[in-house]
């Protein structure tokens, strides 16, 4: 005890104690109020773009006790059209998806157009120029359009080569299970590939971009997308 008594004055004297008390609290606030994750892959592109830095709410849902996954309290769940992070079903990978099946709902695509609980969504074709440049060489082979998600319009790629892949279902998600995919429909391992994500394994909603950096172009700050709002 006595060791144990001047290993810790020795760490008072150093300033560890301190340190390691505003580390923990740092750390348990990423935990379990709010985070900012790298986002290494383009399934979800153009919505988010390799390079770009997402700030994830994650007390949009619930509560949960720092470094576990114990929920304390629960005020909601993710809703349909919701951008989220969550645990892969397949290898335990943390992915960035969007919700576009709760419990209960029927979810089908047909000839690229996917309908939830029977009704095909509406979808309007795109010819802005800055979205395939915004995916460097990639947008080359793409085709635009803004799916209207009910609540949730947003902007979906598909690759022009790939059109055969798309079809499945119709699918009904169980309960406490909800139906991923990534706004990048050709390129993107969601739960037309592993299935359901539980509940449990949602983490947060994203809320936003905090910055942007082109990994392609030297790193180069994307200015314009600092701060971005995504829907």
């Amino acid at each position: 005890m006595q060791k144990l008594a001047n290993v810790m004055a020795w760490l008072r004297r150093q300033g560890l104690i301190g340190m390691a008390v505003v580390v923990f609290l740092a750390l348990g606030f990423r935990s379990a109020i709010a985070d900012w994750n790298d986002v290494p892959t383009g399934s979800m592109k153009p919505t988010i773009l390799i390079g770009d830095r997402i700030f994830v709410n994650k007390v949009a849902y619930d509560l949960t006790v720092p470094f576990t996954s114990w929920r304390v309290a629960t005020w909601g769940a993710p809703a349909r059209g919701d951008i989220v992070t969550c645990w892969s079903p397949a290898d335990g990978a943390r992915l960035v998806k969007r919700v576009v099946g709760v419990p209960g709902d029927v979810i089908a695509m047909q000839g690229g157009r996917l309908s939830v609980n029977g009704e095909p969504l509406a979808y309007e074709p795109l010819d802005d120029p800055a979205l395939p440049a915004s995916l460097g060489a990639e947008g080359a082979g793409k085709t635009f359009f803004r799916e209207h998600l009910p609540g949730h319009p947003h902007v979906v790629a598909y690759d022009t080569a790939r059109a055969n892949a798309r079809d499945f279902g119709p699918v009904t998600v169980p309960v406490g299970r909800y139906f991923m995919m990534g706004d990048n429909r050709d390129h993107s391992a969601d739960s037309r590939y592993f299935g359901f994500v539980a509940r449990e394994d949602v983490l947060g909603r994203v809320q936003g971009l905090v910055w942007s950096l082109d990994l392609e172009n030297h790193w180069r700050p994307r200015w314009s997308r600092f701060g971005d709002r995504l829907i």
